[in-house]
């Protein structure tokens, strides 16, 4: 037996005049290599290119604002938000403790992949207790997950508190 190819007569690309073509690479090298006028003027942070931020606003108590920062992989950072009363206390914080209820917070050691010894806790579990000239405030949890760490510069340095968040390194 024979065997028959057949063949397809395709018709031939149709010619590109070079103004047409100069028009392509315009067009493409626009889409590829942005115009510097269309760049911020900086650069995003790592924060404000990797996380979603969201503001809670009087947590459990008038003026108790705080913030979290939610990464895509689920990681939540919770913080103070500049409204905080605390922070607007006449001289600041001036100590943080992490002994809060039944444990202290600052002597948990979360090891392996899958994060043993972390603490589980709920939306309004106390995370640690910020002190300032005249009172002391809790700090809720405000979201529901484990207690992966703490900053332990806090401990040591808890003015880093005063500081702005925004400025932060």
């Amino acid at each position: 037996m024979a065997e028959e190819s057949a063949t397809i007569d395709a018709p031939p690309p149709p010619e590109r005049s070079p103004q047409l073509e100069s028009a392509v690479d315009e067009e493409t090298r626009a889409l590829i290599v942005p115009d510097p006028s269309d760049l911020p003027p900086f650069p995003p942070s790592a924060v404000e290119a990797n996380f979603a931020r969201y503001f809670v606003a009087d947590f459990l108590n008038p003026g108790h604002d705080q913030y979290v920062y939610r990464h895509p992989n689920g990681l939540c950072v919770v913080g103070l938000a500049p409204a905080h009363i605390a922070l607007k206390e006449e001289g600041g914080i001036t100590s943080v403790d992490f002994n809060v209820g039944k444990s202290d917070r600052s002597e948990m050691k979360v090891t392996g992949k899958r994060k043993r010894n972390a603490q589980h806790l709920q939306e309004n579990s106390a995370l640690c207790k910020v002190c300032t000239n005249g009172n002391s405030f809790v700090v809720r949890c405000c979201v529901k997950g484990s207690l992966l760490e703490i900053n332990d510069r806090l401990i040591k340095q808890p003015d880093l508190l005063n500081t702005s968040w925004l400025s932060a390194p």
